[in-house]
């Protein structure tokens, strides 16, 4: 997906809250703003909204001094979720249809995302959560998606951030684990999952882990290893979780199912839903690709 317009002051207020969230040194916001603003100035629109993000975040970084300035929120929100766990997991199985739960509820914890939010409440968390149990939810790609599990023999999971990686857990719990493999990212950017986020929430004791050698938020291939574009090629089917990864590989010719809740009007318009809305969809099935 190309950068439109409209994201460019995104791009502004989002280093705006993260710069506010690190420093408290308004000249040392206003430097960093400034070089931002200069980057963004010189960017090509034709790439994905990601690029800027991961360009933005680096410069964060610098001026903190801190290479993970967003790891008390990291850990805060896997502490959180972990203790949400046993409840999420009993609405699963008690649901009746344990796969769609699953997917509702990795979508819930899509919530969990401070590069779109600025900031985000345990209460909006639980409000997600009851919200993704009622709220409409297509059909089709959930039949198709069962369906598409059988016939895979290597599928790969895009993970997103730190707290929602606890969520992806209830979905991946649904899936023939012996054949996932869930990705992070390769270094810290905002508050997306590292390895380290993996192996505080138990997620490494269930299926392999893997990241993805990029400090991207998203999952931007020439930015990647090698080693995770070969697992990426490789893989029968993939499922993306959240705007990041959906900015970067919409247009990959890959059997993928996205799984987000659309929180930015230039997403939801890209999607062809409203802002807010629950999103589990596929884009190019067998034979279309």
């Amino acid at each position: 997906m190309r950068t439109y317009l409209e994201c460019i002051p995104c791009f502004v207020r989002q280093t705006l809250e993260a710069l506010r969230f690190v420093t408290e040194d308004e000249g040392v916001q206003e430097k960093a703003l400034r070089e931002v603003i200069r980057q963004v100035s010189e960017m090509d629109l034709g790439k994905s909204p990601p690029v800027m993000g991961q360009r933005i975040h680096r410069v964060i970084r610098e001026v903190s001094g801190d290479e993970d300035p967003y790891r008390v929120v990291k850990v805060h929100f896997n502490l959180s979720a972990l203790r949400l766990y046993p409840e999420l997991k009993e609405l699963v199985e008690g649901s009746g249809d344990a796969l769609e739960a699953g997917v509702r509820l990795a979508i819930a914890g899509n919530v969990i995302d401070f590069g779109i939010q600025g900031s985000v409440e345990e209460a909006d968390v639980r409000e997600a959560i009851e919200e993704a149990l009622e709220a409409p939810l297509e059909r089709g790609p959930l039949e198709y998606f069962g369906e598409a599990m059988e016939r895979a023999e290597k599928m790969l999971y895009l993970g997103d951030n730190a707290g929602e990686i606890v969520f992806d857990r209830l979905l991946i719990e649904q899936m023939p684990r012996e054949k996932v493999t869930y990705v992070v990212r390769g270094g810290p950017v905002i508050n997306d999952a590292t390895m380290e986020d993996a192996r505080e929430t138990g997620l490494m004791e269930i299926v392999e882990v893997i990241d993805n050698g990029s400090d991207a938020p998203g999952t931007i291939l020439e930015t990647c290893s090698d080693g995770f574009r070969k697992r990426f090629d490789e893989a029968d089917l993939i499922v993306a979780k959240g705007q990041g990864n959906y900015e970067t590989v919409s247009e990959a010719p890959k059997e993928i199912f996205f799984a987000l809740k659309a929180k930015c009007p230039v997403i939801a318009r890209d999607l062809g839903c409203e802002v807010g809305e629950m999103i589990f969809r596929r884009k190019n099935p067998p034979g279309r690709v």
